[in-house]
């Protein structure tokens, strides 16, 4: 069998630090590009005046020793305006790039999310080395845009630093190399940040784990649990020892790193030391050029000591940030689903699986192994089997969330991989038994099943009707207006039962899908309930098919008194089709069907 496209990618490695960086630069001046060159061109201003003041420190004592009144108080004029100018500019710089970072901010957040929830498939949110990264990033989405910030400065820094150097070189061009030895610090800034942060990704899965462990501990659904087993000093223990295992390599990294970082600075120190030694007693310069070394190499020493920290964090944080942030765009690109054929307007046919196979990416199991079947245009199909028999990994095939590993999906004669995620997904619709709780109001809760039409309560209250709610909204304080969730002010709780028969509402609100998937839809419901719910199901879809969409239906059931009135069951049984036909036929081969169905019927006499 071969294998499939996800599963054949290793893990990509991260792009290179300064591409991505670069991308990310090209991302912010997309978004707020005034914002971005103002914040840039006043950040360098207010370092130039900074860095002038060694001069003027020089020409203030050689104006005090050759008492030169003139130079001394254009010197001391000078000063005081440096000084003035970069309070001044620094002030205006903090509340320009404050600004550009409000802005920037919500632009990097909205370009995550949209990554994340368009990627075609959901391989990236199932496969544990993926899940590592995208932890780090949703770390570190959120102080993304200090990135900006530290690139101005760290450019600010070094034209303080080449101003600083230049005054130096002309007191002897000997002096520049300083700059020489403080390429230690530079390169153990750049190489400290790289070894912490790979520590760190080591251990993501502990720390993902003492996170999780904590939410458990802490949050409202597993509280009761927690409460009635007693587990919560196993919790607490379990999370400690978790998070002891995150941290033991990276304290062990920081430590090490830390010893040559810091003796690259003893070597700066040195080097700093001895340039004023050689003006002094080499060179025999005057007062005022050694005094411009004591100012200018201190001030050095505070430049060179800010770049290192800048290119640190950059390198460490911000890099690291940038390039996690770069592997999903590229990773997102790579998934894309660029697909060249149009959705078609109806079903003719139906929906043929030929010799479909599928294992989850980076594991080796096959879940679905060499499906052939055909879903009939207009029909209700019923997908039967025990747990774990691939019943809604063939859900999520024929949704487009994963491709087959081997053999092909048609819609009519159209092949589904080649048709557009997006385009194919609009004409679907459906309910899911591990649905999600949107916590807002009543009527976004349902109408976000059909985005468009969110807001049009009229239609709302339609699929709130097909899904049998009315009773669920009949109880809300304010209708279809209540806020839900009760972490909400006024927000109301609602049981499971009641969140259900919202997502199935949801998975009602578009009129005319090609393809109703109901995926354990009304597990909380009774028996009786779900019965009568389907039957609506049913009569819903052969009214659709007579109107000439051709709409199939697929319903996941365990309960076969449910599963029998659909025109199509499907068995599977270890990954594999077993067997296909309508109720009575499958009852008169007494094969694996009319066994479980035995079984079920039985419990309930």
């Amino acid at each position: 069998m071969k294998p499939s496209p996800d599963k054949e990618r290793a893990i990509e490695p991260l792009p290179p630090a300064l591409s991505s960086m670069w991308r990310l630069c090209k991302l912010g001046y997309r978004n707020e590009p005034r914002l971005m060159i103002a914040a840039l061109v006043v950040s360098q201003l207010a370092a130039l005046p900074d860095a002038l003041l060694a001069l003027w420190l020089m020409l203030l004592g050689k104006g005090v020793l050759e008492h030169r009144t003139v130079l001394l108080q254009g010197a001391a004029i000078g000063l005081g305006v440096s000084a003035a100018a970069t309070w001044f500019l620094r002030t205006v710089s903090t509340r320009v790039q404050r600004r550009f970072r409000d802005r920037v901010t919500i632009a990097l957040e909205s370009h995550v999310a949209r990554l994340q929830a368009t990627v075609a498939t959901i391989a990236h949110q199932e496969r544990p080395e993926y899940l590592d990264r995208l932890h780090m990033l949703r770390n570190q989405v959120f102080v993304l845009d200090h990135m900006y910030m530290s690139v101005f400065s760290t450019l600010g820094w070094i034209l303080r630093l080449g101003v600083t150097m230049a005054l130096l070189a002309s007191i002897h061009p000997a002096l520049l190399l300083l700059v020489v030895f403080a390429v230690p610090t530079v390169l153990t800034s750049t190489w400290r940040p790289q070894v912490e942060r790979a520590a760190q990704e080591r251990g993501a899965q502990s720390s993902r784990l003492a996170r999780h462990l904590f939410n458990i501990a802490t949050t409202a659904p597993p509280g009761k649990e927690v409460r009635v087993t007693g587990i919560g000093e196993v919790l607490i223990s379990d999370r400690r020892a978790a998070w002891e295992r995150w941290y033991g390599p990276v304290a062990a990294a920081r430590w090490g790193s830390a010893f040559w970082h810091s003796l690259a600075w003893a070597i700066f120190g040195f080097a700093y030391v001895g340039a004023v030694v050689f003006v002094a007693y080499v060179l025999h310069a005057p007062a005022a050029s050694v005094l411009l070394v004591l100012a200018a190499g201190a001030r050095l020493s505070a430049y060179v000591g800010a770049t290192v920290g800048e290119i640190g964090f950059l390198r460490g944080f911000w890099m690291d940030g940038s390039r996690r942030l770069a592997w999903l765009e590229d990773y997102a690109a790579s998934v894309a689903a660029l697909g060249d054929l149009p959705v078609p307007a109806a079903l003719q046919k139906g929906i043929r699986l030929d010799h479909v196979s599928f294992s989850y990416p980076g594991t080796s199991r096959v879940v679905l192994d060499d499906v052939s079947l055909t879903l009939p245009a207009g029909a209700v199909v019923a997908i039967v089997g025990e747990n774990g028999a691939g019943k809604t990994t063939l859900v999520k095939l024929l949704a487009k969330m994963y491709e087959p590993s081997s053999g092909t999906i048609l819609i009519d004669d159209t092949p589904l991989a080649r048709v557009p995620a997006g385009d194919w997904r609009a004409k679907l619709a459906g309910a899911f038994q591990d649905f999600f709780r949107f916590e807002f109001r009543a009527v976004h809760t349902v109408g976000l099943g059909d985005v468009p039409r969110m807001d049009n309560q009229p239609v709302v209250m339609t699929a709130i009707e097909r899904a049998d709610a009315g009773d669920v909204v009949a109880r809300l304080s304010s209708g279809l207006d209540t806020q839900l969730g009760p972490t909400w002010p006024g927000g109301a709780e609602l049981s499971f039962g009641q969140w259900q028969k919202l997502a199935l509402a949801r998975g009602f609100m578009r009129d005319e899908p090609l393809l109703l998937i109901l995926d354990e839809p009304t597990a909380a419901l009774d028996a009786e309930t779900e019965h009568a719910l389907f039957e609506r199901y049913a009569a819903a879809a052969h009214g659709a098919g007579e109107s000439g969409n051709g709409r199939i239906t697929i319903l996941v059931s365990h309960r076969f008194s449910t599963v029998r009135m659909a025109n199509l069951i499907v068995v599977l049984d270890g990954a594999r089709l077993v067997e296909v036909g309508t109720h009575e036929e499958l009852m008169a081969r007494n094969g694996q069907y009319s066994e479980l169905y035995s079984i079920q019927a039985a419990a309930y006499r």
